[in-house]
């Protein structure tokens, strides 16, 4: 139990003080983790940020909440979030001052200017795993073998992506929707 929230905590704070850009660009280095100690599964982890999608909160502090109480129930739950959150109150706290007074500094701009493109880069390699697991892999065809491709799901992707892009509709009204296709179309 001790190793299990050792390895949490130091996951998780790796998670928390090497990424910058938000949740999204967590998701790769939190998948890498995950992977390495074997939390939670592949499928888990894309049920997670859908679940941390619909659910009040950070994805994140949700993915990590998940994987901690899956792997060590509540105190896991409680290391894992913690973890997450210490490097940002360590390091936001003391830099806000600096921030406040030398944010127009050239130096910090350029800084600034080229760590912009590497969130795009992490969110978009997040974007690619999420997609190539919930839209190529469905655990009841694989086997674990590999990722059949499960065309149901990239159709119903296809008529979001479609719908979001073209007629600018809700998200929750497509998440909702997008549920009762997937209970008629998976489940019956």
């Amino acid at each position: 139990m001790l190793a299990a929230l050792y390895h949490l905590f130091t996951g998780f704070f790796k998670i928390g003080l090497f990424t910058i850009g938000g949740g999204y660009a967590m998701l790769p280095l939190m998948q890498e983790e995950i992977a390495r100690y074997g939390w939670i599964t592949p499928a888990e982890f894309i049920d997670i940020i859908a679940i941390a999608e619909m659910t009040p909160g950070a994805i994140a502090v949700n993915t990590a909440t998940f994987a901690g109480f899956r792997t060590a129930g509540i105190i896991g739950a409680i290391v894992a979030t913690a973890a997450l959150a210490l490097p940002s109150l360590l390091i936001i706290v003391p830099l806000s001052n600096f921030w406040e007074v030398h944010r127009e500094h050239p130096i910090l701009k350029a800084v600034f200017n080229g760590i912009k493109p590497a969130v795009a880069g992490l969110i978009g390699a997040a974007a690619i795993y999420i997609g190539r697991t919930a839209l190529l892999y469905d655990p009841l065809l694989s086997k674990g073998d590999g990722f059949p491709v499960d065309l149901r799901s990239l159709i119903i992707a296809a008529a979001v992506f479609f719908a979001v892009r073209k007629f600018r509709v809700d998200p929750i009204k497509t998440i909702i929707v997008s549920g009762i296709v997937g209970l008629i179309v998976f489940g019956l």
